[in-house]
């Protein structure tokens, strides 16, 4: 049986997108209240009955919180084109979970705007 559990962290931050065709809106400076919710899937240990503590989930996201939250994110090394896609691929790419690995991370941008990233896994 699969089982995923998932933790939600608020992000502000401003960010644009340089890439967008000449006269595109997120050319312009702009801020976001991201939602990024950490995915975590694995086995659940029979003794506790979870994969992993959900504090770890909020130990491992603490130093992206302070990387990403109130900044610019065009300034953040690896982060100077930030779209959703490329925001979520960073996180995925850094955040550490004791005991368990990020398989996936979504980057909300709106209520109705959000982009998943998947681990490859072998």
């Amino acid at each position: 049986m699969r089982t995923e559990i998932s933790k939600t962290f608020p992000v502000e931050s401003a960010h644009r997108l340089p890439r967008v065709p000449e006269g595109h809106k997120c050319a312009r400076v702009h801020g976001h209240s991201f939602q990024i919710t950490l995915h975590v899937t694995g086995p659940v240990d029979p003794q506790l009955g979870w994969i992993v503590d959900f504090a770890e989930l909020t130990r491992g996201w603490q130093p992206m919180h302070e990387l990403l939250d109130h900044r610019y994110l065009n300034d953040v090394a690896g982060l100077e084109n930030p779209t959703s896609e490329n925001l979520a691929r960073f996180i995925l790419e850094r955040v550490q979970i004791a005991g368990a690995t990020l398989s996936a991370v979504s980057v909300a941008e709106t209520c109705m705007a959000r982009c998943t990233v998947y681990a490859d896994r072998d």
